[in-house]
């Protein structure tokens, strides 16, 4: 009998899992009557790699940092570069983008993980994805006005998406320097 590692046994489960769900059908052994849509609350969900969801979620994060702290860096200049902040905006708006999913149930400081991650984001999820929303928002306005090489106004907009950033740490991120 041949043998499967764990590993690929699960990965080849949740790829026939998402194949089905994507196509819109339902399983052949599925009862007649068997809703063909995506899971509902209360499905059980495949299993998540959870070391693999925070390093995904840590350097998505880390990369905005890095990103927002390259184009204040750029602001502080007498002569901006406005494509390297446009540029660097974009990258935080993609990676904005993202948040929502980085953020599966049991992945908070309150299941016993290493993260930042507090339970508010479970109990509250749709002030989460606003807060999430509202950085995508401002970073794409931030996109828009560095092309138009107005570093006032790149300069008031940056400091909106920065209070976009602080607004979701304030009230979701644990602070462990209080």
């Amino acid at each position: 009998m041949l043998r499967m590692p764990a590993t690929r046994l699960f990965l080849s489960a949740a790829l026939a899992t998402g194949l089905v769900a994507c196509s819109g059908e339902a399983p052949a052994d599925a009862p007649a009557d068997a809703p063909s849509d995506a899971a509902t609350p209360g499905d059980v969900a495949a299993p998540v790699d959870v070391q693999a969801v925070l390093k995904e979620r840590h350097d998505n994060f880390e990369g905005i940092g890095d990103s927002f702290k390259a184009l204040r860096g750029e602001l502080e200049k007498d002569a901006p570069d406005f494509t390297l902040i446009a540029a660097k905006a974009s990258d935080i708006n993609t990676r904005a983008l993202k948040i929502d999913g980085l953020f599966p149930a049991g992945t908070s400081v309150d299941d016993g993980l290493k993260t930042e991650a507090l339970a508010t984001i479970w109990q509250q999820p749709e002030e989460f994805k606003a807060a999430a929303q509202k950085l995508v928002e401002e970073s794409a306005k931030l996109v828009t006005l560095a092309g138009g090489g107005d570093k006032a106004a790149v300069a008031a907009q940056a400091m909106a998406m920065g209070g976009a950033c602080k607004g979701c740490h304030d009230k979701f991120r644990l602070d462990d320097k209080k």
